[in-house]
């Protein structure tokens, strides 16, 4: 039987730090050619990712707005390209980015 393989993982923040409905915690992916912002939330909400109706995640720099469910580019300055998602887990009291593809996890 083969052993298991165990993918690579970065600690991205503390479980406690993403309250139900609270502000998500903002990181880097290291990319090819730069860092990439990324943030991770326990659950949708008004306010910091999100539009005045709650319904859509918003650019904090260029207010292009974006589908919470797909990413979707839905208007604004994003230029039709849409956000990526990362595979994330919570584990033992800590919430992980996944690696794929060499990427890797920077600073919060």
């Amino acid at each position: 039987m083969a052993a298991a393989t165990r993918l690579k993982r970065h600690r991205v923040c503390a479980s406690g730090e993403l309250a139900e409905s609270g502000a998500g915690v903002r990181f880097t992916v290291d990319r090819p050619g730069g860092g990439e912002p990324a943030f991770v939330v326990r659950d949708w909400q008004q306010g910091e990712f999100f539009d005045i109706s709650g319904l859509y995640l918003i650019c904090a720099t260029h207010g292009a707005l974006y589908a919470p469910d797909s990413g979707r580019c839905l208007g604004g300055r994003c230029n039709g390209k849409g956000l990526v998602a990362l595979a994330v887990v919570e584990d033992d009291g800590q919430i992980f980015l996944v690696e794929e593809g060499g990427d890797s996890v920077g600073q919060q």
